[in-house]
């Protein structure tokens, strides 16, 4: 980076805060400060659900998952545009007619205060740990850029974003988060062009998405898990000669395909938008009923086509790397630390073998991207079967840098995914581009902590301190309240961010989180909208069970996390049914004694 990278960084970061509290500076009740004005209209609704959830993990993480696991990550969506419609249809007016500033206020009208507590209770809880995942991705990257310690990097993130949440409430987070999308979008798809401009002059568009589709990167659609033939049971030749039985089975395993995309993440998107404060707040500040609604489905409607662009800049920076040597290993930083230790000459030994290796590699490619410009199939299967021997052969070396360096550094987060984006920018961008990008980056990250620190607020005002401790304080008594739970939420995600320390793709890390609680929340919802024959206690015990059901899942089956959602809310509606009948036949019981 050179000084024109940093100025557009910082300009854009500090306009944006400075923006945000001049615009939405004097709340002056706790209702303006949690739920805004009640001013907004559709299509600033919709970018604000969009903007909460689009954080910087989806800007630094998705197009890394693209490029290790092709775009088949897009089915993950496909079940929202149903959740829109069920939640604008059931939810939405429900809450317009109790005039309620939290969803959880309306579990305590149709069951009871316990029920009501433990709903808010849980959602505190995942949306905490969401808000620390969150600050946690973009500190990456200036720890990455400024060489800086990841802490320090997470304590800026956490400052910028408290300035403007605490001075303006839920109006401020709104109002920056129509700027910050607009600027995320348009960086993004400058992203994208550049990415292709620059790949080789003799690889048009078409033949870029046909080498891509070649070596299994445009993998949108998947009935069965696009690694299935490597997970055969024994005696069984092919996938065709699964039965029905194993063929679920091994779609349960799977994380993203059309099963789960089309009918697991409905209830996760139900959960999400329907019943979690980050979001609820986000519509419930709309000018009207009508508004709301347009709002979510503007949502539903678009975040697919958003996903999709991002995911396939992932696809086109995979193909630029196989024109352009990548590093052995993307992170960068750690790379270097790890050469100042014993592991020095091992490391070079592997990085020596990757780069004979990558020659290989970009030989055999580049005779696919011929036979593919001749339409030679023959060779473009023989190119095909030799460029992917190669990514295996150079999968087993990133894996044995990965090692090499979790011995260096045990405590190290060794996967890299979430880097090689990031890297790319640094590397291969003209400058003030790798400004923009970063200042991109770190404005999705600012808006979805933002509205997460938001909601979180809101609950803690609402369901906790004034319907718990403090039942009958000031106006202003609970506006200082409200401030003060901001930034007591926005230190604890800041501490959980230093602390923890997060496995996996950061993407898939955060919507496993949501769904280990969503699931039971949902339960609670739907038993309340649907389900009038279950009362309080009922569901009560229900939610506790069904939640000690799911974490039993997590922790001792392989099940996909995307069924988590489905396996608590049925869990809470069929044990909810359960207990009630219970209740109600020791009830009748007690009755029919003798006096």
């Amino acid at each position: 980076m050179n000084a024109l990278d940093w100025l557009v960084l910082f300009f854009t970061l500090a306009a944006i805060v400075i923006y945000g509290v001049i615009k939405t500076r004097g709340s002056r009740s706790m209702e303006v400060y949690l739920r805004g004005d009640g001013t907004l209209k559709w299509w600033m609704i919709g970018i604000s659900i969009m903007a909460t959830q689009a954080s910087a993990i989806t800007f630094l993480s998705t197009p890394g998952q693209a490029i290790e696991d092709g775009m088949r990550f897009i089915q993950f969506y496909f079940g929202l545009p149903l959740a829109m419609i069920i939640i604008s249809a059931f939810f939405v007016p429900v809450y317009y007619k109790l005039n309620v500033l939290t969803a959880y206020e309306y579990l305590e009208q149709r069951f009871d205060l316990k029920t009501r507590a433990l709903t808010a209770f849980l959602f505190l809880l995942l949306r905490g740990l969401s808000a620390g995942i969150t600050i946690f991705a973009p500190s990456l990257i200036l720890s990455t850029v400024l060489h800086w310690p990841v802490e320090a990097a997470t304590l800026l993130i956490g400052t910028l974003v408290m300035i403007y949440s605490v001075s303006g409430g839920s109006r401020a987070v709104s109002l920056t988060q129509r700027l910050q999308l607009t600027i995320v979008m348009c960086g993004m798809l400058l992203a994208g062009v550049i990415a292709y401009s620059l790949l080789p002059d003799q690889l048009d568009f078409i033949d870029t998405v046909r080498v891509a589709g070649h070596l299994g990167k445009l993998n949108m659609i998947n009935f069965l898990p696009a690694d299935a033939d490597q997970h055969l049971p024994a005696g069984v030749a092919s996938v065709d000669q699964l039965t029905w039985l194993q063929k679920v089975d091994l779609v349960m395993e799977d994380r993203f395909n059309i099963w789960s995309g089309l009918i697991a993440s409905v209830f996760l998107f139900l959960s999400y938008f329907g019943t979690d404060q980050s979001q609820v707040g986000r519509y419930l500040g709309g000018k009207n009923l009508t508004e709301s609604r347009l709002g979510l489905i503007f949502n539903g409607l678009l975040k697919i086509p958003m996903q999709f662009i991002i995911l396939f800049i992932g696809v086109l920076v995979f193909v630029f790397y196989l024109f352009h040597q990548p590093p052995v290993y993307h992170n960068q930083v750690l790379y270097q630390r790890a050469l100042k230790t014993a592991s020095e000459e091992r490391l070079l030994k592997i990085e020596k073998r990757y780069d004979s290796l990558y020659s290989l590699k970009q030989n055999a490619v580049n005779r696919l991207a011929y036979a593919i410009e001749e339409n030679d199939e023959k060779l473009i299967s023989a190119s095909r079967t030799e460029v992917r021997r190669y990514e295996a052969l150079e999968k087993r070396l990133r894996q044995e840098v990965r090692d090499e360096i979790q011995r260096a550094f045990p405590k190290a987060k060794v996967q890299d995914r979430d880097y090689i984006f990031l890297n790319f920018v640094l590397n291969h961008l003209p400058h003030g581009i790798i400004g923009l990008l970063l200042a991109v980056m770190f404005l999705a990250a600012m808006s979805s902590v933002a509205g997460e620190l938001s909601a979180l607020t809101s609950a803690t005002t609402v369901d906790i301190y004034r319907r718990l401790l403090v039942k009958d304080a000031s106006a202003r008594n609970y506006l200082l309240a409200s401030k003060g739970f901001s930034v007591l939420w926005t230190g604890l995600a800041v501490t959980f961010a230093i602390f923890a320390s997060f496995a996996e793709n950061l993407i898939q890390f955060v919507n496993i989180i949501g769904s280990l609680f969503y699931g039971t929340i949902l339960g609670v919802f739907i038993t309340a909208f649907f389900i009038r024959y279950v009362k309080g206690t009922a569901v009560f015990f229900a939610a506790i069970c069904a939640e000690l059901l799911v974490l039993f899942c997590y922790t001792y089956t392989n099940i996909a996390f995307l069924l988590y959602n489905m396996i608590g809310c049925a869990g809470v509606v069929l044990f909810g049914l359960l207990f009630q009948w219970l209740i109600n036949l020791r009830q009748k019981a007690g009755r029919s004694r003798p006096l």
